[in-house]
């Protein structure tokens, strides 16, 4: 128990234990919540059996303990209690009437006030105003105590008692029973309870059931430092004035209507999850007598229970040597098939959930979250939570949180795309474009082009007025505060949900070393300045060197994108001439399409053969690096797996985006790769047509395969494994843990693959969001779908994955924030290379009509295509031709002084642009800083709650503690002091 000199000197108040009114007076008033008031009927039965708590670690694991119901007498028959006695226990009174209102309504959000201007507490009548009673649970609600689910799903040992907390399986034919006999045999010296049961499709496989006992569970609870509720009392706040009364019935009525929201869950067709009403505190065999212990089969969750499991699990010797230790060693030498928690029943019933309720939280979850039909309803994040673990929980929510910032991004990407499309016909550059009949564009390849006629690329000219428009610049800056307004907002939302789940102390606390970390460096120890205990160290130069190497080989595998870009550029230049050349009319005609279009599918193939690749390399680089816990091994993969996929999606768009047409030369002196190849141009109506489809086609393509392979893979491999099982045997007379093995298992790397593909969407979505103002529409329609898609596959396709705990989505943080600031960057060059902004800002101001004057009714961009075309005589190709031909650049025609030399007016637009690079990335910078300064990470209100709480906890032990102490000496005789003894 931690020592605090203030909560002692609080409990040597005069007339016992008390806190004057004086110092409830000066507190400042916050609005209490769920967790800041008492878990009424589980703290009134603790208060009852403190004295027999300490039988809990001697009774028998057979024994089954009985969920306690409690419910108080009414308030109009209430104990006398004296004067004196109502005296000594004024620490915060409120009246039992409340207790009784606050007992039927069970945790709702209330504000419980008294008349009078402090709402008073009674302690004793919280200690003898009670009696037990069986209090009927709705249909539509799942009691967290009630394990009839449990038994009802066969989630128990053949005597009908022990719950399944895990499943090991195993072939019989496999030789290395030797190594399973230790292993079980360790686990048994451990605490564990196992049991085999065969088959019933397969006789070849076999089913070790775990079940942890209490005892075993307490100890290792203690070890881990599980957080878990314990007894506290009732703390109301002051009432509040009239003006803010006002406000909180403003918002009441706000709170009112969103209830009628369609999106919103139905509240009452969930259960009420108790954790979330009590304080929390590590468990500790020796204070046992604080914590609410109803039922011990129920007092720890599923969740807690399958993760106490598995650390016991990845920390068991299988044979003789350190390294020989761990469940997932013996999964990858053969020894076992498979290892998971039971999910907690079938997903689908034959009743209907609205009559006769949910039959478990598995099934409550499909008919509430998983299905189809309830893609617009919010999640219920803390079932999730409560079902897979709290870090399945927040990528959820951040997966929701992503895709509903992306709706106000979508909308204005949608209105700039149609103020595109509105005037499009009104477009200058589009009108001289369309009209250009005689103005004839030189060949784009050396054999097989002819001259082109300028007006052949009015539809690509229009099109391209659709993504290069008046409002791009708005929008680019648009997205780049989106972003930050995102990311911000979300670390808020995660500070809330961290709150809510008890999670904010987690971190320091649960954070443990991999056993491959340990079984490495084991004889290599030195003291955690933490702990103070010895843990096994990895030396300076070792982890240099294995980094020196990981690095190496991510260069290596970049470079290999690289190269894969490069004969995609190849290709585009060997093929153009084919195609410009092609029998086809249509493809002749529309060979830059048709080269561009091949090119592009080429590119997304070779992106998803070398996906196949990375993996492979990126994890054996991360166990070359023998990371020191789990978290940082995540991290790591996933690093390595966001630089690879990143570099290999997005190269050859950067490529299309800043260098395509680049340095081609001019008609007379073309630029050649390798001396033979003539480099690629743009499109006489401009680059950015380019990479419009680029990245339309990867991103709508990649979204496809990866629903695909997210949800159709795994449906057919279902499909095939149930139909080799429905050999004569019915899905009834299968046990769950059979149904779950026949189920696919979560991919080995956890939630990496759904974040990055989340991270790399983001990245389309913002970096180049300037040349596809469409990508944010695009995103939300496939997110929409990938929530439901998500949900389906982790209750329906999935064994249930280990319910891990985590406080933040980890290193992808980092991540987003890193893309935020590559997409101002990126669209700023975008803006100022790829389009045709900056040329046309120019000869608005320099070089049009409106140079020197401003006309009324003049458009300033006449004349700006013959502007921005230069000449090039025809004879001087030897093509038998007279005349001139005209090609985008700057340069001096062939009767200037300097023939085809840039002009003046080349370097006032390269100047301008890159003047707009400096201004735009300042100016959205100093933007994004400001908004990121101004939206703490934790809102105000929610700081002081948890440094309140944290105040109350210590308060609460000392006072448990105190009782404790206080019923012994009641039973040995001894005198009672109201004080600490």
């Amino acid at each position: 128990m931690v020592h605090h000199s203030g909560s002692i000197q609080s409990f040597k108040q005069q007339k016992g234990m008390n806190i004057s009114k004086s110092e409830i007076t000066t507190e400042a008033s916050l609005k209490p919540s769920r967790r800041s008031l008492p878990c009424l009927a589980q703290s009134y039965a603790h208060s009852k059996s403190l004295s027999q708590s300490a039988s809990l670690f001697q009774s028998t694991e057979s024994e089954s303990q009985a969920p306690t119901s409690v419910t108080f007498l009414s308030a109009d028959k209430p104990e006398h209690v004296t004067s004196e006695e109502s005296r000594k226990d004024s620490t915060l009174k409120c009246s039992f009437a409340d207790f009784s209102e606050f007992c039927l309504a069970l945790g709702k959000d209330k504000d419980y006030l008294n008349e009078s201007e402090h709402a008073n507490y009674d302690r004793s009548r919280l200690l003898n105003d009670f009696v037990t009673k069986d209090k009927p649970e709705s249909k539509t609600k799942l009691s967290k105590n009630d394990m009839s689910y449990i038994a009802s799903s066969g989630l128990l040992f053949k005597d009908g008692k022990k719950r399944i907390d895990y499943i090991l399986v195993y072939r019989k034919t496999n030789i290395q029973y030797d190594k399973r006999n230790t292993f079980e045999k360790n686990l048994r010296a451990e605490g564990l309870m196992l049991e085999k049961e065969p088959a019933i499709a397969n006789p070849d496989i076999m089913f070790i059931k775990i079940h942890i006992p209490w005892d075993t569970l307490c100890k290792y609870a203690e070890r881990l430092n599980i957080r878990v509720p314990f007894r506290k009392k009732c703390y109301y706040t002051d009432q509040k004035n009239k003006s803010k009364s006002r406000v909180q019935n403003y918002f009441k009525r706000i709170k009112k209507w969103m209830s009628q929201n369609p999106m919103v869950l139905d509240k009452s067709a969930f259960p009420e999850l108790e954790e979330s009403d009590c304080y929390t505190g590590p468990f500790s065999r020796a204070r046992i007598h604080h914590f609410i212990i109803n039922n011990k089969d129920t007092f720890f969750s599923n969740a807690t229970r399958s993760r106490i499991v598995y650390h016991m699990l990845e920390r068991t010797k299988y044979e003789n040597g350190i390294s020989k230790v761990g469940i997932r060693k013996l999964i990858t030498n053969g020894s076992y098939i498979a290892a998971f928690p039971p999910h907690e029943g079938a997903y689908k019933s034959s009743l209907p959930i609205k009559t006769h309720g949910p039959q478990n939280n598995r099934h409550l979850l499909y008919e509430r979250w998983a299905r189809w039909g309830m893609w617009y309803k919010h999640q219920p994040l803390d079932l999730i939570r409560m079902y897979f673990g709290e870090k399945i929980g927040l990528y959820f929510a951040w997966l929701g949180w992503y895709t509903g910032m992306l709706i106000p991004a979508a909308v204005v990407g949608l209105c700039v795309f149609f103020y595109g499309l509105v005037t499009m016909n009104e477009s200058q550059v589009s009108k001289e474009i369309c009209k250009a009949t005689e103005v004839f564009m030189c060949p784009l390849c050396d054999k097989n082009c002819s001259l082109q006629r300028l007006n052949d690329s009015c539809i690509y000219a229009k099109v391209t007025y659709l993504f290069d428009n008046g409002g791009t610049v708005f929008f680019a800056i648009f997205m780049a505060i989106w972003a930050t307004v995102f990311l911000e907002f979300w670390k808020r939302r995660r500070s809330i949900l961290t709150y809510t789940w008890d999670l904010i102390e987690w971190e320091e606390e649960e954070e443990t070393l991999r056993p491959q970390f340990e079984a490495k460096y084991y004889r290599m120890e030195v003291i955690n300045p933490i702990t103070g205990k010895p843990e096994p160290h990895q030396p300076s130069s070792d982890k240099v060197t294995r980094l020196l190497v990981s690095v190496s080989g991510i260069f290596f595998m970049i470079s290999l994108v690289i190269t894969a870009v490069f004969a995609v550029v190849v290709y585009r230049l060997v093929v153009m001439e084919q195609f410009a050349s092609f029998k086809w009319n249509f493809v002749k005609q529309h060979w830059q399409f048709a080269t561009s279009g091949a090119a592009v599918c080429i590119n997304f193939i070779i992106i998803m053969l070398l996906n196949l690749a990375y993996e492979k390399i990126a994890y054996l680089l991360t166990n070359l690096e023998y990371p020191r816990t789990e978290s940082e091994w995540e991290n790591s993969f996933a690093l390595k797996m966001f630089l690879f996929q990143f570099v290999n999606l997005n190269s050859s768009i950067f490529y299309i985006a800043f260098f395509l047409g680049r340095f081609v030369g001019h008609p007379g002196k073309y630029n050649k790769l390798f001396e033979r190849w003539r480099l690629e141009e743009c499109h006489p109506s401009g680059c950015l047509i380019d990479l419009c489809l680029q990245m339309g086609v990867i991103m709508f393509l990649k979204q496809i395969w990866n629903n695909f392979m997210e949800l159709g893979y795994p449906l057919i491999q279902n499909w095939w494994s149930r139909h080799k099982i429905k050999r004569g045997i019915q899905d009834a007379s299968i046990p769950q843990w059979e149904n779950d093995w026949n189920l696919q298992p979560m991919n080995i790397h956890g939630l990496m693959d759904e974040y990055l593909e989340m991270v790399l969407q983001f990245g389309f979505t913002t970096i180049f969001v300037a040349a596809f103002p469409l990508a944010p529409l695009l995103a939300l329609l496939n997110n929409i779908i990938e929530i439901r898609l998500d949900a389906y596959k982790f209750v329906t396709q999935w064994r249930r994955p280990l319910p891990a705990r985590a406080t933040d989505i980890g290193i992808w943080l980092g991540i987003l924030e890193g893309i935020g600031i590559l997409a101002v960057i990126t669209n700023a060059f975008v803006i100022a290379i790829t389009s045709d902004y900056i040329p046309r800002f120019v000869y608005e101001y320099k070089y049009g009509p409106c140079a020197n004057h401003v006309k009324q009714n003049e458009n300033c961009l006449k004349g700006y295509v013959n502007n921005s075309l230069s000449f090039f005589d025809l004879s001087e190709l030897g093509m038998g031709k007279s005349g001139y031909c005209r090609y985008r650049d700057y340069r001096g025609p062939p009767w200037s002084s300097k023939p085809y030399e840039f002009t003046l007016q080349y370097w006032h637009i390269l100047a301008a642009r890159l003047a707009f690079i400096i201004v735009f990335e300042h100016l959205v910078f100093g933007i994004k800083s400001f908004i990121a300064y101004l939206i703490p990470d934790i809102p105000k209100g929610l700081r002081e709650r948890i440094r309140r709480e944290k105040y109350l906890v210590q308060e609460m032990m000392y006072e448990a503690e105190l009782e404790h102490l206080q019923q012994q000496r009641r039973k040995s005789g001894q005198p009672i002091h109201h004080e600490w003894p």
